[in-house]
Parts: C-alpha cells; structure tokens; sequence
C-alpha cells in the first residue's frame, strides 16, 4: 500500500528547511515540521503564522525519530552534513513506511544510501531519492533526456558553471566533507575511486559564457547515471571561476584543489568547520535569488553520434526548494508506485518533471548534433 499522510520536513528550521516549508504552503500542502531543536521549530511555526505540527526528534534517538515520522507519506530531509547525519533519517523513514528525498550534494553518502538501503526499501515499498535539489535533479534528468537515442554511450559529460552563488553554512560544511576525497569516478561501466582529475581542460558553455576552464567535480550525476543510462563513462565538472576570486586565477583551481583536500584531512579541519559557523546562516533573498547556473550534459554514442542538452535557471536554494517539494508532492499522490533507491529519472517523468521547474525559471533545450568533445585536457 501506498504511504499517504502530509510531508514530513526534516531539518525545517535551518536555512534550507525553511524555504521547503514555504514552498509547501505556497502549494497549500499538509505538513510536519521535525528536526533537532523543537525550540527553533516552534520559532519556525510562530514566524510562517503555520499550525502544522511540531515533532522533534534528534538523528541518533531512532524511536523518537520513527514516532515523528509515523504517518507521514514523505520525508524531505534537510539536516547535513548529511555524511554525518543522513543515514539515521534514511532509516527512520523506511521503517516507519515513508518516501524519503534529502537536499544533499554529497557525493559518497549518495552512493552509501544506493548501497546500503536498496533492499530494505524496496521490501517496505516506499522510494528513496537522495540528492533532490540544484544538485543533482537537473543534471541527471537532462543527462537521461541528452542521451536517448544515442546509447550505449562511450561517456556522458556532465558540467556545472556557476555564477553569484552565495552559500550557506550547510553547504559549506557539506564541501568541506566533500573535498576531503573519496570521491568516486565511473570508467569502464564501474566505480572507482577518483584521481586527481583532469589539470587542464575546458569546456565550451552556451553564450555568454563560452569556453572556460574546468576542475573535476565530485558529482551526484556520477552516482545516478549509470542507473538509468547505458555508458561506459561519466565525466562531471564545474567551471572553475566559481572559486577563484578572479579570472585570472581561474586555470589554477584543478592545482589547487588536491592540496586543500589533503590539508582538510589535517587537524586544519576541525578549526575549518568551527570557523564556518561564524558565518550567517545563508545569502539575503536578493543575493539567492541572483545567481545563475548553467547545466549542460554531452552524450557521445558508441556509434559515433553526439548530443547536447543544456538546464539553465536561477536561485540555487529557491530552485532546490521547489523541486524538493515537488518530488515529495508527486511521490504522496495515491499513484505513486515506485519503490528502491533511485535516481532522479528513475524515480520521475524526466520530460515532465523539467517543465514543471519552468515555473520557477527553469529552461531547458536538447540538440542532436555532432558536437566536439568538449574536454581538451594537456
């Protein structure tokens, strides 16, 4: 049987948690308000003038966690670093016969959460999707969607270009875990530890970004493709600009990076993550609502055939918000019968889902063409 019941959000009173609670009363959808701090929880209910209900449990109680979640039909999971704190959630939901989705960009608890909670899942009958936000629905989805009709491919090329993006505390302590390494790389239809990476390359963006220089990216994509894509190879990376401070020092990035994630595997780490949590809890409206990404997915076929697709929008946090809730609202509906770990395309209509993100920005353009292979690496 189908879980039904409002949306548990986990997490609602931080950053990210809170803008999912909006967008569930903008969509006029019962929900539950969880987490931690039943405190800041109630602050949260008191300031969206809200009378849905508070039920707090901390990640590591497994029965307060079950009876808060008990008669929900989805979680949406919002409480990183979820390395640390996700699994627990994860669980708790599969035992107390809920959905579960989480806004997690990281990377490795991506692949542990396909790993270890396939099976218990799929026996309970409730679906299981981590990574419902900026990173990675937008990417896997139009990765599925560059890809038909071109498979089995030799790779799929995946790469991010970021512009005015002002982070939280979440995502911040979230890199931190991400750079310190263990990422992974699909090559030869298997995953592998990742290298180093390519130290020069470059990718070709649509205008007005154009060519730029490009670092290897520990992405979701590299987890959720090979999934629902038949390739022999994922490729993900991210234009380097959105970590250098200026233009010029942009190429230096892919050198740079492999030292910090040696450095984070220091005592430098610790004094790292306490100086994050001086800083504010995210970006003004304004500022969120100002940065800009750009997606663009490249399929080479076996056959020698190439596509390109291309996701553009804007508002980072707002944009992982809106498709948070939209994966949770499609997964509530009575005729929702998925159930395992699954990525993006699997678990949603590919086509559908980015149409409904045009409401909120989002714009998307497929092209069957001969394309270049966009990474020259020296």
């Amino acid at each position: 049987m189908a879980p039904t019941g409002p949306i548990a959000v986990y997490g609602a009173s931080g950053y990210t948690g809170s803008l999912v609670v909006r967008e569930l009363q903008r969509r006029g959808l019962e929900h539950v308000l969880s987490g931690r701090d039943e405190a800041k929880l109630r602050r949260l209910a008191a300031e969206l003038g809200t009378d849905a209900p508070v039920r707090a449990a901390a990640h590591d109680d497994p029965s307060a966690l079950r009876a808060a979640l008990t008669g929900c039909a989805v979680v949406v999971n919002c409480a990183g670093p979820f390395t640390f704190f996700g699994e627990p959630i994860v669980r708790a939901a599969i035992e107390s016969g809920a959905h579960y989705v989480d806004t997690t960009g990281e990377q490795p608890y991506m692949q542990r959460v396909f790993e270890h909670f396939e099976e218990s899942a799929r026996a309970t009958g409730v679906a299981v999707v981590p990574a419902m936000g900026f990173d990675y629905v937008p990417g896997d989805l139009i990765s599925n969607l560059t890809a038909r009709g071109h498979e089995p491919l030799r790779e799929l090329v995946v790469a991010y270009a970021v512009a005015g993006f002002g982070v939280t505390r979440g995502t911040l302590r979230s890199a931190l875990e991400m750079l310190r390494g263990g990422d992974l790389a699909f090559v030869d239809g298997t995953w592998r530890p990742a290298g180093a990476g390519p130290l020069r390359a470059h990718v070709t963006f649509p205008e007005p970004i154009g060519r730029v220089a490009v670092a290897k990216y520990p992405a979701g994509e590299i987890v959720t493709v090979p999934r629902h894509t038949r390739t022999r190879k994922v490729t993900a990376l991210i234009a380097t600009r959105a970590f250098a401070p200026h233009a010029a020092l942009a190429p230096g990035v892919p050198l740079a990076l492999p030292l910090l994630a040696r450095a984070l595997r220091t005592p430098l780490a610790p004094a790292l993550s306490r100086a994050v949590g001086l800083l504010p809890a995210g970006p003004e409206e304004t500022a969120r609502r100002a940065a800009r990404f750009t997606i663009l997915a490249i399929a080479h076929g076996e056959d020698g055939t190439s596509s390109r697709g291309v996701v553009q929008g804007s508002d980072v946090y707002g944009t992982t918000a809106a498709i948070a809730v939209h994966g949770a609202e499609l997964m509530a509906e009575a005729g929702y019968g998925e159930a395992g770990v699954l990525a993006p395309a699997s678990a949603f209509d590919a086509v559908a889902f980015l149409n409904h993100l045009g409401e909120h920005g989002l714009s998307y353009e497929l092209h069957d063409a001969a394309v270049r292979t966009p990474v020259a690496a020296q």
